[in-house]
């Protein structure tokens, strides 16, 4: 065989070989989709206290696993201790008040009733020395001082009802209901609230980072003085929009970490996205503005999905960031067997890179 016939035959053995792994990628992609855009992630809840003040206690370390409801730190809680002392005592004043109230109106109500009584004597006298007037039995002064007489006793009765009218509007209702005395328990509440706000308590089980506090420092509302990274997580991984044509929930996976090589772990789909930012717009009162591309083959859109792996252990160990490489895996066995080598072979190369 002629050096030119054996190149001829190379070339042609490359072309070939060319073709089947061409083929292959493609005939992957549809049947068996494979990304290394994925990666573990964990909330991370900032931890900001809701009042200000100096930090008096730090009861965790940075890096400490700590379990929901475990005190993290505590703010100096003498002035909200003060606060609610106050308050206590204000809802005393207001009691205390409400009584005194209540005797004003008793002592109102007797008021009336006298009043009441007297006009109605000063009226019948009144009538009584009109009748006699008629009959030339009194003379027209003393009349006319009865009737004086009556009026005025009618508007001392007319006087003490507003004033018993106005201590029942200022006293209100009796009991819890009463304006003033809810009033004062709400401040009393909100009081407590800010007292209980000086010692912070971890939302969840998770682990502390990112500790920025030191005792003495002062803790303002809403500056975060760590972070609480959640013990839940969830591995995020993006495919091309055409190759999740057959994904759905609970479909299994295999995924491979980059700070794990050589190792796989069974996973599962538990949820894919409704869309992703290029699908979103706001409506800013302005045109639309179509986008444009010289390309003949578009760059293919990426939609992300949600797995859950199905080893709670490894879960504990994982840092939030982690790398992977998720393989979705086929219901047909032979393809099984194929997507299984595939994520294999590229969890084995995480040794070289």
């Amino acid at each position: 065989m002629t050096p030119d016939q054996q190149f001829s035959r190379l070339t042609k053995i490359a072309i070939a070989g060319f073709m089947l792994v061409f083929g292959y990628f493609m005939f992957a992609d549809a049947a068996m989709p494979l990304t290394p855009q994925a990666m573990a992630t964990r909330v991370v809840t900032k931890v900001t206290p809701q009042v200000n003040g100096r930090i008096k206690t730090i009861a965790v370390t940075n890096n400490q696993v700590v379990s929901k409801g475990e005190l993290l730190f505590e703010v100096d809680p003498t002035p909200y201790e003060l606060a609610v002392d106050e308050t206590q005592l204000a809802l005393e004043q207001v009691q205390q008040d409400n009584a005194e109230l209540d005797a004003s109106l008793l002592a109102a109500q007797a008021d009336v009733n006298a009043s009441q009584t007297t006009s109605q004597q000063k009226r019948s006298e009144a009538k009584r020395l009109d009748a006699l007037y008629k009959t030339n039995g009194v003379s027209q002064q003393q009349r006319d001082q009865a009737d004086s007489d009556a009026a005025a006793a009618e508007a001392n009765l007319l006087a003490t009802q507003a004033r018993l009218k106005q201590l029942e509007v200022s006293r209100g209702v009796y009991g819890n209901n009463n304006l003033k005395v809810r009033q004062a328990e709400n401040r009393l509440a909100q009081a407590k609230l800010n007292l209980s706000y000086t010692q912070v308590h971890a939302d969840q089980d998770g682990t502390v980072t990112n500790l920025q506090i030191m005792v003495g420092g002062f803790a303002a509302v809403g500056q975060p003085l760590l972070a609480l990274v959640s013990d839940d997580v969830d591995i995020i991984a993006d495919f091309r929009e055409k190759a999740l044509r057959d994904v759905s929930i609970s479909s299994k996976a295999l995924i491979t970490f980059d700070g794990e090589p050589g190792r796989l772990y069974h996973a599962h789909v538990s949820s894919i996205d409704a869309g992703v930012s290029a699908g979103q717009f706001d409506a800013n009162g302005s045109l639309a503005t179509p986008q444009q591309s010289d390309r003949w083959v578009r760059d293919a859109q990426r939609m992300r999905l949600h797995l859950s792996l199905d080893n709670d252990e490894v879960m504990r160990t994982l840092p939030t960031g982690a790398r992977a490489t998720v393989q979705i895996m086929p219901e047909n066995s032979l393809l099984n067997l194929l997507a299984h080598g595939q994520i294999k072979a590229i969890s084995m190369l995480h040794y070289i890179y």
